[in-house]
């Protein structure tokens, strides 16, 4: 049985009377479900709108919709809840579980706007009218790949915990941001060198070039290489080499990364006098710190004479990282992993352009055994 009740906006004449229909604020519903009171905005004003909306609520409940019943009566509130318990025991770190929070919480305000509060009710005509709105709430065509990423995955949780009875289809988002490009040895050697100049500060000096190799070196990416905490450079007695073991602070990836012992050298020289991290003083917030950071970043690179055009310059240390693997011959498979991707999908998507060119070299090498036959 679902109610229907009024909250009144500050001033109505009908305030006290939550049963009012004569009043235009807001209509809401409750019920009791698993013993528990739920209350929900029904998205109008009119109660015999609210009426209407009432019984077709009271249908998707009862599991009455034109959809397979079994457990399709889960709300949408309901999922959400164990949706982002699973990703937190999945070990998703807190920013990468506030995105989740937030997007998926957008859904549910569009949907239950529009009448539909259960799982059951998220069809993929509903889904495209909630999509055609991302452009203005996601002026990047990358953020918003991103976000219908997170979508896809809460859409598949559902349909493997029996709430959906398929997955909707959606269509795919084309990127038009220009793709970072790795750096040239000349550019990477013109950038060591530029960082006198460009950071006069010795110590700072040192920090600087000191972040460049570790990221070079490494794949990390700028927020995860910033917050590099001291006790993450592990020394691997037994292999005689550093590692940078840390999790992805995007995606919540475990990323273990071996790293030259001269680069290591420096990242244990400016460690020395922190405790906790290698670049962080760990005041503030960590996006401040990085923001500084990328700002320093830009700085160099123009001062290097290294242009980006819209890139974003520290990422294109990682991707110098990713490519020169590549053109060695190290799998694709295995340059995902270093790099924290959570599905190789993401790898091929912005390196395919280097695959096809390791493919050539992988080629010209077996066509050279031919002659030796």
């Amino acid at each position: 049985m679902v109610t229907i009740f009024v909250r009144h906006s500050a001033g109505c004449n009908y305030a006290g009377d939550e049963f009012e229909k004569r009043c235009r604020c807001r209509k809401h519903f409750r019920w009791t479900q698993d013993g528990k009171q739920v209350r929900r905005k029904s998205g109008t004003r009119s109660w015999g709108e609210a009426e209407g909306l009432k019984r077709e609520l009271e249908d998707q409940l009862a599991g009455r919709m034109p959809v397979p019943p079994k457990d399709d009566a889960r709300t949408l509130a309901d999922a959400l809840d164990v949706f982002n318990a699973d990703k937190k025991n999945q070990g998703i770190t807190e920013d990468g579980l506030s995105k989740y929070a937030r997007e998926l919480d957008r859904l549910k305000t569009y949907a239950e706007g529009r009448g539909m509060f259960t799982v059951a009710g998220l069809s993929r005509e509903l889904l495209i009218d909630y999509q055609a709105e991302w452009e203005a709430m996601y002026p990047s065509s990358n953020t918003r790949q991103m976000v219908q990423a997170r979508l896809k995955n809460f859409l598949r949780f559902c349909y493997d915990s029996n709430w959906l009875a398929r997955v909707p289809g959606l269509s795919s988002i084309k990127t038009d941001e220009a793709p970072t490009l790795p750096l040239t040895p000349k550019e990477y050697a013109k950038l060591l060198k530029t960082v006198p100049n460009s950071v006069p500060d010795s110590k700072k000096t040192a920090r600087v070039r000191a972040l460049i190799q570790l990221m070079r070196h490494s794949g990390l990416a700028i927020r995860d290489a910033v917050t590099l905490r001291g006790d993450e450079l592990i020394h691997d007695v037994g292999k005689k080499l550093f590692r940078a073991v840390t999790a992805r602070q995007k995606t919540g990836t475990h990323v273990s990364v071996p790293i030259p012992r001269d680069v290591a050298q420096e990242l244990l020289f400016v460690l020395n006098g922190n405790p906790v991290y290698v670049f962080w003083t760990g005041n503030g917030e960590e996006r401040t710190a990085v923001s500084h950071w990328q700002a320093d970043f830009r700085k160099l690179f123009k001062d290097a004479s290294i242009t980006s055009e819209d890139n974003m310059v520290s990422h294109r240390l990682r991707d110098t990282f990713a490519v020169d693997l590549l053109e060695k011959g190290v799998p694709l498979e295995e340059v995902s992993k270093l790099l924290g991707h959570e599905s190789i999908k993401t790898t091929e998507a912005q390196y395919a352009k280097w695959v096809k060119g390791r493919q050539d070299r992988l080629d010209s090498l077996v066509m050279g055994t031919w002659s030796q036959t």
